[in-house]
């Protein structure tokens, strides 16, 4: 999948096809189902699907001084993309003249000056321009003045509403991973660089991978059964306290992960790590050999969720 971010026009073999056009952080089921609709409709006449993403997310210039709230990491993103089967992506730099940019403003320089696309998808919430003016209503009229034609793909439901990216927020904040995981079709995972610790872990026989959350959404402090992606690409299973570790001063927020079954030295270079499995909260322990038993404890209780995931996935 060809990526463009230099804010170019795409190349001859890019343009006169679909775009799936939205923020799509998460790549939930619903963005899925947008992407999707790009994609069959570039297939089915032999052009290219182009997946258009913003980055930073909008909210992040508005409210530059809001809690973390990412779901995805831009390469994160890119990787579902490639995945959902795109043929490229375009990576729109959500800066100051762009959201000042009225709605038509944006159709004629983005979409039609930079990637001429015969067809446009977006979802039924979609909206763009100065002070969000556009819906999707007007992007069919735009449309139909530019010469592309649109499809609006409605939201994707469950039992319980709409499936959006503010769902699965909630339900990480509340240390449900496993429900986030249905609405995003995949776990939620932290893509990072290995980063020096205290290493206290290898004083007590279990060294940690320790990772810096950045602009991801803090999840619910606590103790994951987690899944890790190696830079070889390996997959291993781990365990994994995130939050502000309350034994040891001063507080510093990172994702520390115990790999199961695995030896290495890792720092400096970039795993993923997703959140299977909440097992339960942060607490202070007394001293470095009650918070050793409690580790094994907890790697042995991952195990065994772990393995009750494998066999249903199975």
């Amino acid at each position: 999948m060809r990526v463009l971010s230099d804010g170019r026009a795409a190349p001859d073999e890019l343009r006169g096809g679909a775009v799936a056009l939205g923020n799509f952080d998460g790549v939930h089921l619903g963005h899925q189902a947008v992407i999707g609709s790009a994609v069959r409709w570039a297939k089915g006449r032999g052009v290219a699907a182009l997946v258009a993403t913003f980055d930073p997310h909008p909210s992040r210039l508005f409210r530059p001084d809001a809690p973390p709230f990412q779901l995805t990491s831009l390469p994160q993103r890119l990787e579902r993309f490639a995945e959902l089967g795109a043929d490229g992506a375009v990576v729109i730099p959500f800066t100051p003249e762009l959201a000042a940019l009225s709605a038509e403003g944006f159709v004629e320089q983005w979409l039609v000056g930079r990637l001429a696309p015969a067809h446009v998808v977006t979802g039924q919430d979609f909206s763009f321009g100065h002070r969000r003016s556009g819906d999707v209503g007007l992007l069919r009229r735009l449309g139909e003045r530019q010469g592309f034609s649109t499809t609006v793909v409605p939201p994707v439901a469950d039992g319980d509403g709409p499936i959006s990216s503010t769902r699965i927020r909630q339900l990480l904040v509340e240390g449900r991973p496993e429900a986030a995981a249905r609405l995003m079709g995949r776990p939620f995972a932290i893509e990072g660089a290995v980063v020096p610790g205290d290493r206290r872990g290898r004083t007590i026989g279990v060294p940690t991978a320790n990772m810096e959350l950045g602009n991801y959404l803090r999840p619910r402090f606590g103790v994951y059964a987690v899944r890790v992606r190696l830079p070889n690409g390996r997959r291993a299973l781990g365990v994994a306290n995130l939050g502000i570790r309350p034994m040891f001063e001063p507080p510093r927020l990172l994702l520390e992960t115990w790999i199961l079954d695995w030896e290495g030295d890792l720092y400096g270079q970039r795993i993923e790590v997703e959140l299977i499995a909440f097992l339960r909260d942060e607490q202070r322990l007394p001293d470095l050999k009650a918070l050793q038993a409690q580790v094994l404890r907890d790697a042995a209780a991952a195990r065994r969720v772990l393995a009750q995931v494998s066999t249903q996935s199975s």
